[in-house]
């Protein structure tokens, strides 16, 4: 008996450790995603003529700063960044805020019309955010927001897709037992999602925060449609860098590179969360 549990022992051991192949696959992987911009730093620490030779430098050079430097010459790149950061972090404070509360009204509270209203929800998923320019377009104009930041925030507080990811993890990830137990000791209904349900469903608002930040500081349509000229956001910014009959590629893909640095800042700063969430999904499967 003991020899067969030691073999079984050394199956499962063989089983679970990675292969050498493995390890190659996920390097090709990684370098693959890390190209890109690897290759817009290298174009933005030289100049153009880098992109008419030949065989093309893999070194950088040593003009990434000065390219960066008229960057912030040619567009107001500051006040972008600016208003990047403040669209892009108040829409995902909200999103998070608003969508982690209807997704547990809609897993664990009972009420009429929840999953008619769910359902109306996950509807509009469908519908092509193109369509609602005109109309949210001249609503912001009767407002009196068109061409301030406000026209941009008010629209995306809370998205469909937030409520949907919110609700469907917090179906498992948050027992009845805990919301009878946070009852009897006499907590309100805010106070429990406050204390028992956002605790539970910490590793995915850490990933609907990421992809909202990165949608949100991507987001190129509606800010260049309804802000001023003089108050645009990072990928307006960098559009007008290329707005030329001449397009200088290494002072774009220089913008290109400052303005990706801060979600690489955000990944860094949930990518715990991040990874706990995909971990805890695996183990549940």
């Amino acid at each position: 008996m003991t020899t067969l549990q030691s073999g079984l022992r050394r199956s499962v051991a063989t089983l679970g450790k990675p292969r050498k192949a493995t390890y190659w696959v996920l390097a090709i992987f990684v370098l693959g995603s890390l190209f890109p911009f690897y290759w817009s730093f290298l174009v933005a620490s030289r100049d153009n003529g880098m992109l008419t030779e030949r065989i093309p430098p893999f070194v950088p050079g040593g003009n990434f700063f000065a390219n960066a430097s008229r960057v912030f010459d040619t567009v107001p790149f500051w006040k972008a960044l600016a208003n990047s950061v403040i669209v892009s972090g108040t829409v995902t404070l909200t999103t998070v805020l608003f969508s982690s509360l209807a997704g547990f009204a809609f897993a664990k509270l009972r009420f009429k019309g929840r999953n008619g209203l769910f359902v109306f929800i996950v509807i509009t998923l469908a519908v092509p955010t193109q369509l609602g320019i005109i109309p949210l377009f001249i609503a912001m104009s009767k407002l009196g927001w068109a061409g301030g930041l406000q026209s941009v925030i008010v629209p995306n507080l809370v998205t469909a897709f937030g409520v949907f990811w919110m609700r469907q993890y917090t179906v498992d990830a948050l027992p009845y037992e805990l919301i009878e137990a946070a009852r009897v000791d006499g907590c309100s209904m805010f106070r429990i999602f406050w204390n028992v349900c956002l605790p539970a469903v910490r590793p995915a608002a850490a990933i609907l925060a990421m992809f909202t930040f990165m949608t949100s500081w991507n987001d190129f349509l509606w800010p260049l449609v309804v802000l001023d000229a003089g108050n645009p956001t990072v990928q307006v910014a960098l559009e007008k860098l290329q707005s030329g009959y001449y397009v200088d590629y290494s002072l774009v893909l220089a913008g290109t590179t400052l303005a990706t640095i801060p979600i690489l800042i955000v990944f860094l700063l949930l990518g715990r969360q991040i990874v706990a969430g995909i971990m805890q999904g695996a183990v549940k499967g």
